[in-house]
């Protein structure tokens, strides 16, 4: 394949580490870690979403894409238009970017787009496309996500460079390349050509990731989990919950009435009242910041006071609550999450410059 001339958008340097990493870099590294998938995946819905639309002569609903607009500006406090226009030229994008994204959004969640659409790999996109892409990626937030881990590869590259990497290391990575593309390695050279990359890239791919899970596998098989999650006892402390949501106060408030003082269940209330029933278990640091305390001075089998949600309100009723332990899944990956955030944190400020807008996680 003919090399097609970069983008200004894909060649704008987001950080240094010995050279210059560039959009376009962060986006194929996710790529080859498998990262990008899912979005990939999402923003072709959207496409075809608002292609449908248009083929169909459908009307938008503007209310309801000014409305995102606006939660999303008020998300990141970009109160004026002029620290929005700011907010995109700082990430190399435009008005116009940011109005069609919002477009692409709405007829996929119009349109219920959850399905699979017409295959279409990310190596072989045209051009037009990676440019709507990347985009997208930016202002949905995971291009922040993507650039944050990149440069944790790239710092545990730069940490260890002197050291040397077991070949068995290395084929592994090979390996579970190829797992995830379904590939064979015989078709690397044409996957290389579509993207446009080298095997030198390919190369520096598979050792970054390889020195990246060393190093992951060395902090997460001693003492520190445990030790973290001593420290984290009460953020992660799991309660299980029965869970009613309700549109209005006088409606929680009913419903509060009918548990407390005429015994029926949770489950009889949301039954009569025709409202949305479940239980679930929650850790204490997902629950919003001023309900934390009535969660955890409330005994087991009390019903809190009802909790606004939105436009509506949320009756639940506590019916335990226990410690955290590694041996829970959720648990284990939030204390693992902090270790290696904490670590590779510290490798990108000793290693990484960042010359555009570091990742806002």
């Amino acid at each position: 394949m003919a090399n097609s001339p970069l983008t200004a958008r894909e060649t704008r340097v987001i950080f240094r580490c010995g050279r210059d990493y560039v959009v376009r870099d962060v986006i194929d590294a996710a790529y080859f870690r498998g990262e990008l998938k899912s979005c990939w995946e999402e923003f072709l819905r959207g496409v075809a979403a608002e292609q449908e639309a248009t083929a169909s002569d459908l009307e938008a609903d503007d209310d309801a894409i000014s409305s995102a607009a606006e939660s999303f500006r008020y998300e990141r406090d970009l109160i004026t238009a002029e620290e929005t226009e700011r907010w995109l030229e700082e990430r190399g994008l435009t008005l116009e970017d940011f109005s069609e994204y919002f477009n692409r959004v709405y007829w996929r969640n119009a349109l219920d787009a959850k399905g699979p659409v017409e295959p279409m790999e990310f190596r072989s996109a045209p051009p037009e496309l990676r440019e709507l892409l990347t985009a997208e990626l930016f202002l949905s937030g995971d291009f922040d996500r993507m650039a944050q881990r990149q440069s944790w590869k790239v710092a545990a590259s730069r940490a260890t460079a002197g050291d040397d990497l077991p070949g068995e290391m290395l084929e592994a990575e090979r390996a579970r390349f190829f797992a995830r593309e379904g590939v064979a390695p015989n078709e690397l050279p044409g996957l290389l050509d579509q993207l446009e990359r080298d095997p030198s890239w390919f190369d520096e791919m598979i050792s970054s990731e390889a020195r990246y899970r060393r190093q992951s596998e060395t902090l997460l098989s001693g003492p520190g989990p445990n030790q973290e999650l001593a420290n984290l006892r009460l953020p992660l402390m799991r309660f299980e919950v029965e869970v009613v949501e309700m549109e209005s106060r006088d409606a929680a408030a009913e419903a509060l009435f009918c548990v407390r003082e005429d015994g029926m269940s949770m489950e009889e209330v949301a039954a009569e009242g025709g409202y949305p029933y479940r239980t679930t278990t929650i850790l204490l640091e997902d629950i919003p910041t001023d309900s934390q305390q009535k969660f955890l001075s409330t005994p087991a089998g009390e019903v809190l006071d009802p909790i606004a949600l939105g436009d509506g309100f949320r009756l639940c009723r506590v019916i335990g609550k226990s410690e955290p332990t590694l041996n829970n899944p959720v648990v284990r990956a939030r204390v693992e999450e902090r270790i290696l955030r904490r670590h590779f944190s510290e490798l990108t400020a000793q290693h990484i410059e960042w010359t555009s807008v570091p990742p806002a996680l």
